[in-house]
């Protein structure tokens, strides 16, 4: 039985057509085609059933992927269990994550991830959109906010902390804002979310009292990074995330208005998570050993 065959029907299958798994597989679709073909030859038996515009599983079809998809995991899971015992982890692992976290935390991860796994292949999807672990089959997400996916597993790594900075030239220019309220006379930096674009949060250390200030201003702009880069411009005040802006405020290029505060457009209990599709021990061993320094990194 040929492996090849049995994977890219699987994936096929998964994907919902022939041109789905060969963008997948990196192959052209004829060989898609081909290498399901051939299997059902050797079988003797129709696995699925295509019309023009739907490809579904026939009845054998079904029987057959129920009894062989759990057999090539178990197969996938024992060659990498060797190969993880003579210290060679190898295979591809997934993840996402959105645009500006993943360019501001995850990344400059990868020389330390490479130097201690070299026989890893990454995939990064990094992307604003909610990705389905499942059916993209991605091994990881970091996703930011005050809850998670219950159908996923989920470890809260690190809380976030927004805060609203400002370049010390746009402070010299227009002053320094004394007090929350004062943002209304501000031209702010603003997110395209409606929170982060209309109204901002605001309340002690402590917790206590909430007090939301309307916000407005000529930019708005639809990443992070882009709302960084305008506020070092000193084109306005900005509600960004510490993990994005920390090393600006401790170098003197960006400017935290308000530090006793805790700020927010929407939630004020917002954190890094790491979420998963399976329980960490069901995992392979590849993926397992990148949560394991993504924890290390992230819990800093």
């Amino acid at each position: 039985m040929d492996l090849d065959q049995l994977r890219t029907f699987i994936e096929v299958v998964r994907q919902g057509s022939f041109a789905g798994a060969a963008r997948f597989l990196n192959l052209e679709p004829s060989k898609v085609t081909r290498a399901v073909a051939a299997l059902e030859a050797e079988l003797g038996v129709r696995l699925l059933q295509r019309t023009t515009r739907q490809l579904s599983l026939t009845e054998g079809g079904e029987s057959y992927l129920a009894q062989v998809s759990p057999l090539l995991t178990e197969l996938d899971l024992a060659a990498e269990e060797l190969r993880a015992g003579s210290g060679q982890l190898r295979g591809l692992v997934r993840i996402t994550a959105s645009v500006a976290f993943g360019q501001t935390v995850l990344v400059p991860l990868l020389p330390e991830l490479h130097r201690r796994h070299p026989g890893l292949e990454l995939d990064l999807m990094l992307t604003d959109a909610v990705v389905d672990l499942v059916s993209q089959r991605v091994d990881i997400a970091l996703r930011l906010g005050p809850a998670v996916n219950s159908s996923l597993v989920g470890q809260r790594q690190r809380d976030v902390r927004f805060r609203v900075v400002a370049s010390p030239a746009y402070l010299k220019r227009h002053g320094r804002p004394r007090q929350p309220v004062d943002l209304a006379d501000c031209s702010c930096l603003r997110f395209p979310l409606p929170g982060f674009r209309a109204l901002w949060r605001f309340r002690s250390a402590s917790g206590g009292q909430v007090e939301e200030v309307p916000i407005q201003g000529w930019l708005v702009a639809s990443t992070a990074l882009a709302l960084r880069q305008a506020a070092l411009d000193g084109l306005g005040p900005a509600l960004l995330a510490d993990w994005l802006i920390d090393k600006d405020l401790l170098a003197g290029r960006l400017v935290d208005l308000f530090p006793d505060l805790e700020a927010t457009a929407t939630d004020f209990d917002s954190a890094v998570w790491l979420l998963y599709a399976a329980r960490e021990k069901q995992l392979p061993k590849r993926v397992q050993s990148v949560l394991a320094l993504l924890r290390e990194h992230l819990s800093r």
